[in-house]
């Protein structure tokens, strides 16, 4: 038997990520869920479970990740009617802390850059000063 081609999960996990980004605004009224960004999905090769990657504003991290979670089975079964595909993976969310860690380390490189940087003078020098 032939081995699926990895192109072919990629473009599953892509419309995943897009379906889910339509569906959670419109479907999941849990007020533990913020404002929610999929921002990745990877889907296992026998497509039984996927990870689904999100950012959050305006609510805790892991008490959002609890309301997606509570939440993905009926997200399951809307993307069972909107996919074409045998096998619509179970879901799992998990926060993605990437664009935080980003925010961190640029705020490191701008404070170790900050002393280095040339200070600006308040009054100009002239060669006059006698």
């Amino acid at each position: 038997m032939k081995s699926k081609k990895p192109g072919r999960s990629l473009r599953i996990a892509d419309q995943i990520q897009r379906d889910l980004a339509e569906l959670i605004p419109r479907e999941v009224r849990d007020p533990r869920v913020g404002l929610v960004t999929v921002s990745g999905v990877e889907i296992t090769p026998d497509y039984a479970h996927a990870k689904v990657y999100f950012t959050v504003i305006g609510s805790d991290p892991q008490v959002a990740a609890q309301g997606l979670n509570a939440a993905a089975g009926h997200l399951h079964n809307l993307l069972f009617k909107r996919l074409q595909i045998h096998t619509v993976p179970a879901l799992k969310f998990i926060h993605d802390a990437s664009v935080e860690k980003g925010f961190a380390i640029d705020k490191l490189i701008a404070d170790a850059v900050a002393p280095d940087a040339p200070k600006p003078k308040l009054r100009p020098e002239s060669d006059d000063e006698e």
